[in-house]
């Protein structure tokens, strides 16, 4: 048993390891995930037959063995999750990077809502005459707002230099 329990006291803390590195490698860190939990699986088959050993061993033995069995089980379940949570996290910043390149691969244009306007109009039936004097509005609206917003900064402008 005591080999058996060596080897695999020497894996966790070799995955140990290579989850510290885990942390810094980008394009290979899939292929490391893979092999830590190929090492992972087989660490739990090794325990397997530790715990079976374990319960063959003298009875003044047999509590410290099946101790250090259960100390090492709960090592790699520690392993486990926190493989868990790397991949849970890299998967999230992948996707918030793709939801980010969609955001910046749109266009965010007036012209396209304008155009589906006019679509939805011409469904209805609005001939083209009231379709250029509601385009003609628009033009005209904007104009009347930015000269709002002039004339209310002006005011502004005013009432601040005389009233201080």
């Amino acid at each position: 048993m005591e080999p058996l329990y060596q080897q695999t006291h020497k894996h966790v803390h070799e995955i140990q390891s290579h989850m510290g590195r885990l942390e810094t490698a980008d394009k290979q860190a899939l292929h490391l995930e893979n092999e830590i939990q190929a090492s992972i699986d087989q660490i739990f088959s090794q325990l397997e037959r530790l715990e079976i050993l374990s319960s063959k061993e003298p009875p003044h033995k047999r509590q410290n063995a099946k101790l250090r069995v259960d100390q090492l089980k709960y090592d790699v379940q520690h392993l486990q999750t926190a493989l868990r949570n790397f991949q849970h996290r890299r998967c999230a910043r992948e996707q918030q990077e793709r939801q980010r390149e969609e955001l910046l691969s749109r266009t965010f244009t007036t012209n396209g809502t304008q155009k589906k306007i006019l679509d939805i109009a011409n469904m209805l039936g609005l001939s083209n005459t009231v379709m250029r004097l509601i385009e003609k509005r628009a033009f005209q609206d904007k104009y009347f707002m930015i000269g709002g917003m002039l004339l209310t900064c002006v005011v502004m402008f005013l009432v601040v230099q005389y009233l201080t």
